[in-house]
């Protein structure tokens, strides 16, 4: 992880581009450019129902979640949940490794 990156707790599509820009040497309009075109490619394959598999990463699955009885926590009012496809991500043998060695010690 780049130092910058070391005070945030969370990763922007510009940091990304910034880095593959830093990284790569592209302009920064190509690196936007590409950022944005992986999350286009990951979003059309998901809206067609199929699953994502980065390998040494993890996998985007969706999955169907039936309709169950809910509650509006301020009223106590029971209010049902509607049936939906939700995206999961399950990661992958070397992301779960990876993690499970990090002490947070930088």
């Amino acid at each position: 992880m780049s130092e910058e990156w070391a005070d945030s707790n969370t990763l922007t599509k510009a940091q990304i581009a910034q880095q593959l820009s830093d990284t790569f040497g592209f302009n920064k309009r190509e690196s936007k450019d590409l950022v944005e075109q992986f999350y286009e490619e990951i979003s059309d394959v998901l809206v067609s129902g199929e699953q994502i598999k980065l390998s040494g990463f993890g996998n985007f699955e969706l999955r169907d979640k039936a309709s169950r009885p809910g509650r509006n926590p301020r009223t106590g009012e029971d209010v049902p949940i509607s049936a939906r496809r939700v995206v999961t991500f399950k990661p992958g043998q070397k992301l779960r490794a990876q993690i499970d060695s990090f002490d947070g010690s930088n």
